[in-house]
């Protein structure tokens, strides 16, 4: 079980939850690091002044902000710390609201929320009216030194907590979507919604989804790892595009079908064998 970087209680109302927030996700990208050709050394980074040309002790450097260009307002870590918010060890719901009101522009990372031995009552409590009511609780936290706006939702008995972005934070999508007369046939309607409907399944696996990049580099650096000489094969050309929408969506119904048939029969050849 990851250790906890929050420790506190969940309210609503008068009731406290206490809970612990948990990591809910790793990365699993992978880092390389900058070596010197020659020697395999490590490259390391100096922080240069752009006036003099010369490295900057770290009891040289101050925080600015550049209101124009070129043209920076000095901030002290003081007048930083009289403004930050004040240390909380309570996850205030405000309202709770349908998930699907929601967007998910607006979510970040995703937590666990780990009830207190002395609190797993009120926590499965809170689980199961949640569940019940299909809700989303919706609420402020100070974690690592910033508010956080947060939504709390069950999964499969556990609180899961997210955070979220503020609502100036997400862009606006007007114009993303030229408004001129290129609209759709009928014809094209009805294919773009079974070809879609084809690709349909009635849950998603996210087993079934696997980084195969990674894998593959992983692999590479494990065979040069143990000596092995790596040659890099010929990059393919990518297949020519096809511009005329019926085609491709023609194209696409046909490659579809043939890959449901052969899914049918190995099931059915799995199941006879």
């Amino acid at each position: 079980m990851p250790s906890a970087i929050w420790t506190g209680s969940v309210g609503f109302g008068l009731v406290q939850v206490p809970v612990r927030i948990v990591t809910a996700t790793r990365s699993r990208d992978v880092s390389f690091n900058q070596l010197e050709a020659e020697t395999g050394s490590r490259i390391r980074y100096k922080k240069i002044s752009d006036s003099t040309g010369e490295e900057v002790t770290p009891d040289r450097i101050v925080k600015g902000f550049e209101v124009t260009k070129g043209r920076y307002v000095i901030v002290e870590p003081e007048e930083i710390a009289s403004l930050a918010p004040k240390a909380s060890h309570t996850i205030d719901i405000e309202e709770f609201v349908d998930l699907a009101e929601i967007d998910p522009l607006y979510f970040e990372q995703p937590y666990y929320l780990q009830p207190d031995e002395k609190g797993v009552k009120a926590y499965k409590l809170l689980v199961e009216a949640m569940t019940e009511l299909n809700k989303v609780a919706v609420g402020r936290v100070v974690m690592r030194s910033k508010e956080r706006l947060v939504a709390i939702r069950p999964v499969d008995g556990v609180l899961c907590l997210s955070t979220m972005r503020y609502h100036d934070e997400v862009l606006l999508r007007d114009g993303l979507v030229p408004d001129d007369s290129a609209e759709p046939s009928e014809k094209e309607r009805l294919m773009a919604r079974q070809l879609v409907a084809s690709l349909a399944v009635d849950a998603f696996e996210p087993e079934k989804f696997r980084d195969e990049y990674r894998e593959e580099l992983l692999g590479l650096i494990d065979r040069k790892a143990a000596g092995e000489a790596i040659v890099a094969a010929p990059t393919a050309e990518p297949p020519a595009k096809v511009l005329d929408l019926v085609a491709a969506l023609e194209a696409s119904l046909a490659r579809a079908t043939a890959n449901i048939q052969t899914d049918t029969a190995t099931q059915t050849e799995s199941a006879t064998g």
